[in-house]
């Protein structure tokens, strides 16, 4: 989680000036293509709706040319299948400004029990925030991923066992 597109330096929550709040996804196109990943931002919200503020428009902050071309293209294609505008703004990206500690992996942030255990893998915040592990837990707890995803990667978490049951009880 963190800010972009705007010309607010060092840009907070409280003093977001002209920036978006958004995410940074780190990919790796071996696994899985900038298009693929273009398909589900377009799915995961209402590219139809207009912006009601900068801070919380929907946004493309591509990292560079041949990516802005495929955002460019991938929004198009997708008025054509929807017969409408899409609002969604293409733009490119100048700065991600990492969000503060409180922002990140909200719903992790929300479990008592999986947070206290996280604090002791990670004392750190960038440790923290940049875990894979708490990025699985945190993308479970906001109800995403199924039973049998859960089982696949849940041995990999480093959890203890109350943990994994927690997270075991929260799939959908």
């Amino acid at each position: 989680m963190g800010y972009a597109g705007g010309t607010t330096p060092d840009p907070t929550y409280d003093d977001i000036g002209d920036h978006t709040e958004t995410v940074q996804v780190d990919f790796d196109p071996a696994k899985i293509s900038y298009g693929e990943l273009l398909e589900v931002f377009w799915t995961s919200h209402n590219p139809a709706a207009r912006p009601w503020s900068v801070q919380y428009r929907s946004a493309i902050f591509p990292a560079d040319e041949e990516q802005r071309k495929t955002a460019e293209r991938s929004a198009a294609k997708l008025e054509t299948a929807i017969g409408g505008k899409v609002f969604t703004a293409i733009e490119p990206l100048a700065r991600f400004y990492m969000a503060e500690g409180y922002h990140q992996k909200y719903y992790l942030r929300r479990d008592y029990i999986l947070m206290r255990e996280y604090s002791e893998m990670f004392p750190e915040r960038d440790g923290f925030v940049n875990s894979p592990s708490a990025a699985k837990a945190n993308g479970i707890l906001a109800g995403l991923g199924s039973k049998e995803e859960l089982e696949r990667f849940l041995p990999l978490l480093g959890l203890s066992e109350e943990a994994q049951k927690r997270l075991r009880t929260r799939v959908k």
